[in-house]
């Protein structure tokens, strides 16, 4: 798992290009020992073993010749990968790939180019060197073998010698072949399991994203979710459409036969009785909206990996100028235990909101504890890693700041835990609940309040303009995009309505729609109170949604 980057020794006579080459190779993750000599280089190619050769042409032959045959000479460096950076004319790369290189560039050449051909032979490189370990395991497991014959020659000779004074020997023999023969096996399934293991657990991180994000990633999901002229915090307004309904009901009245004059009466009385419930919803939503969504928080849980062995934490190898991870010849993130790279980290997004003095803020464990029912974090454990909480930060809406938070409680009977919030000197008012088991009746209305698809519906609320130059100032960090966005003003909750579907003794079922990030977000009733806590959903986006009823909830509430 602790792999480093490529090494490149690079061998050029100019000064100045020799830094322009040396820059451009350590911004692409590259380990680069430049030298002006290749007499000054040979030694440290024969100490370090680089993974590639870059050196001018432009020494003189002998020097060259020689420098090239002292490389391949020696079983320790020669697998060196060699680019020679020769001349403008076509019999100048003739000439050097006839003494020796691997490859050769002519000048003038493109940055692009010269990196395309390192990461080439770099790829060349770890091939060979693949084919090189399996046939060194291969020998190695042949000589076990040969050792194990040679044991059993041995011992069968010693047992014929001493037959006579005790036949017990030859079941010795054959445990002894036994013994030999296991720790063959054992050896190519434990080196086989290695190797495993490392891609298994290099694919995770892959997968969980590392705490990075991406730029272009980023903003092609905050266009997604960006709808021309809609404001994600409003409640949709169902009533327009009746109203419209009611106009065209009325005009088809006007021109209308008297033998259907009386159903179109009926489809405009229920379709007014309709709009007039709607209204009063709408009207009761908006009241929640306004006193009550200061009360609700983003959260900002990051997860950091430890090593259960030697107890350190999970880190990148190192980052590109454009914030991207330091990658092998394989295109995989290079990953280590030590240095000072950025951690890889598992960020996840939830909703909170307050229920109690200093802080006290009730969510969903599963935004707590990150880890709980997640495979892809149990994974992890079974390569070694434990999953920890590295930090918890809260937002809230109207304030740039961000809180830290840790967790109080967690339930072991339901998808519920709290946590306390540093509010420092920030005033938010505990949403008032209604934990009657009658709270929650099918059919009424609801309202929901949460930070449904975390980072991407916070970025859909800016132009594309804004949202670049908040992912390019944060280096791919998402604790400084998120910074950012609070400064902007944008950290608001999305809010939607719906009716209850279903009540059951341990969820309420509604319509309301949400999903991943909206877990923890409050359920209101018509009256403005909290009845439940959204824990789960069927569909993205929409269909139908699962709260915990805030009922129990109590229990995490007592001193």
């Amino acid at each position: 798992m602790d792999t480093a980057p490529e090494k490149i020794v690079l061998v050029e006579a100019d000064s100045s290009l020799r830094a322009e080459l040396q820059s451009a190779l350590e911004a692409a993750g590259y380990q680069v020992a430049p030298y002006a000599a290749a007499a000054e280089a040979l030694e440290a190619i024969r100490k370090s073993n680089p993974d590639v050769l870059l050196i001018d042409a432009s020494l003189s032959e002998g020097n060259l010749v020689e420098t090239l045959s002292a490389i391949r000479g020696t079983s320790l460096t020669a697998s060196v990968r060699v680019i020679l950076l020769v001349g403008s004319e076509a019999k100048d790369r003739e000439t050097g790939i006839e003494m020796g290189a691997n490859d050769a560039l002519s000048r003038p050449w493109e940055m692009s180019e010269l990196l395309a051909r390192v990461r080439e032979q770099c790829r060349e490189r770890a091939a060979e060197q693949q084919l090189r370990d399996r046939a060194r395991l291969a020998e190695e497991g042949q000589q076990i073998a040969y050792t194990a014959f040679d044991a059993v020659a041995v011992t069968e000779k010693m047992t014929k010698d001493a037959f006579r004074l005790d036949r017990r020997l030859s079941v010795g023999l054959g445990v002894a072949f036994a013994i030999v023969a296991a720790m063959a096996a054992m050896y190519f399934l434990f080196a086989r399991k290695a190797q495993q293991e490392t891609l298994r657990a290099t694919r995770i991180v892959d997968k969980l994203g590392g705490g990075l994000v991406h730029q272009q990633d980023l903003i092609a999901e905050a266009r997604k979710r960006r709808l021309p002229g809609a404001d994600a915090d409003s409640v949709p307004p169902r009533s327009e459409d009746l109203k419209k309904q009611g106009e065209d009901i009325k005009a088809k009245m006007a021109a209308a036969d008297p033998a259907t004059i009386s159903t179109l009466q009926k489809q405009l009385a229920d379709t007014n009785a309709r709009l007039k419930k709607v209204e009063q919803e709408d009207s009761a939503a908006q009241g929640i909206i306004q006193s009550d969504a200061q009360s609700v928080c983003l959260l900002h849980v990051s997860v950091a990996f430890r090593h259960q062995q030697s107890g350190k934490r999970l880190r990148f190898a190192g980052l590109n100028p454009n914030g991207e991870p330091l990658q092998d010849s394989q295109g995989h993130p290079i990953f280590t235990l030590d240095g000072d790279g950025p951690e890889v980290k598992f960020d996840v997004f939830g909703t909170g909101f307050v229920v109690g003095a200093n802080g006290l803020v009730v969510t969903n464990r599963h935004v707590a504890e990150p880890w709980w029912k997640n495979n892809d974090l149990d994974e992890m454990t079974g390569q070694g890693y434990q999953a920890e909480i590295s930090a918890i930060r809260a937002y809230f809406p109207a304030d740039p700041r961000a809180f830290h938070a840790e967790i109080e409680t967690i339930s072991n009977t339901t998808d519920l835990a709290t946590m306390r919030v540093d509010m420092q000197d920030l005033k938010r008012t505990a949403l008032s609940d209604d934990a009657s088991k009658g709270a929650a009746t099918p059919g009424e209305a609801v309202v929901l309040m949460g930070y449904a698809a975390g980072l991407d519906a916070i970025l859909a609320k800016a132009d594309d303009q804004t949202t670049e130059n908040i992912l390019t100032h944060s280096g791919g960090q998402v604790s400084r995009v998120l910074d950012d966005l609070a400064q902007r003003g944008l950290i608001r909750p999305l809010i939607t309505q719906g009716h209850v579907g279903d009540v059951l003794p341990d969820k309420i079922v509604f319509d309301a729609q949400t999903t991943h990030g909206g877990s923890g977000g409050p359920l209101f009733n018509g009256q403005g109170k909290v009845i439940g806590v959204t824990f789960a959903v069927l569909a993205d986006f929409g269909g139908s949604n699962f709260a915990i009823p805030i009922r129990l909830s109590q229990p995490l509430l007592k001193p």
